[in-house]
């Protein structure tokens, strides 16, 4: 392996949600069949070893997912299957605010990333929309949490104007009924402000559908297209000649 095969790896990480073993079928024909590799992420925060390793990323614990999600990246790329430059990371929702992290921990780790309905302000998260029913998760930003470790991963307000960051994609929903848009939209703008449209930033706002970013499955295919095809393309250009 020389580092050149275009990865894709997929995180989670919260809710006790578990990625166990599935088929994907859209991966297959838009990743996979161009020879691609696929990777999931069962990272803390997650189900996938039962509530210890959900409760393991709660509140201030809650980096820990993050470091795991960065152990699996950095550890694809230690077996030669990938490089920076050829791996994209994807993830929506909670996997938003991973992707989100992702960005502003380490830009360094990565070529591309899809970041999909995200959590991206983790200081008035809890004052829109479903927000406020999340924070047994994350915790209160209106109380001490806030200065103790909720800053900590708000990419939001972890944005920096001196920092080289990958291409990403932020895709949400006007009409989302649990993460609000402005989410994304004020990241996009933040973004594109502090880097003087220097940053590679690209936004996609569909007006119809919920938390799933689209009304129909001509949505829904649309939808996981522009992303599969943003990744690959911007993946693509890291390829040794």
């Amino acid at each position: 392996m020389d580092g050149n095969t275009p990865t894709l790896l997929y995180g989670y990480g919260g809710f006790e949600v578990s990625l166990t073993p599935h088929y994907i079928s859209t991966a297959g024909a838009a990743w996979l069949n161009r020879g691609g590799a696929y990777v999931e992420a069962n990272i803390r925060g997650g189900g996938e070893f039962g509530p210890k390793w959900h409760q393991a990323a709660l509140k201030e614990n809650r980096c820990k997912c993050y470091e795991d999600f960065i152990a699996v990246a950095e550890d694809l790329q230690t077996s030669g299957l990938c490089k920076p430059k050829t791996l994209g990371i994807r993830g929506g929702s909670n996997g938003g605010l991973l992707m989100g992290n992702m960005l502003v921990m380490r830009p360094d780790l990565f070529g591309a990333i899809a970041c999909a309905v995200p959590l991206l302000d983790m200081k008035r998260y809890h004052l829109l929309l479903a927000g406020a029913s999340w924070m047994a998760e994350y915790g209160d930003p209106s109380s001490d949490d806030w200065a103790k470790f909720l800053h900590k991963y708000s990419p939001y307000h972890n944005i920096d104007a001196n920092a080289e960051y990958p291409p990403i994609l932020f895709t949400t929903s006007t009409r989302d009924d649990r993460v609000h848009p402005g989410h994304a939209r004020k990241m996009v703008k933040k973004l594109t402000d502090l880097g003087k449209g220097l940053w590679p930033v690209h936004y996609y706002e569909n007006i119809e559908g919920g938390h799933g970013g689209a009304a129909d499955a001509k949505q829904q295919a649309f939808m996981t297209a522009l992303a599969y095809d943003f990744l690959w393309d911007t993946l693509s250009k890291g390829f040794s000649k």
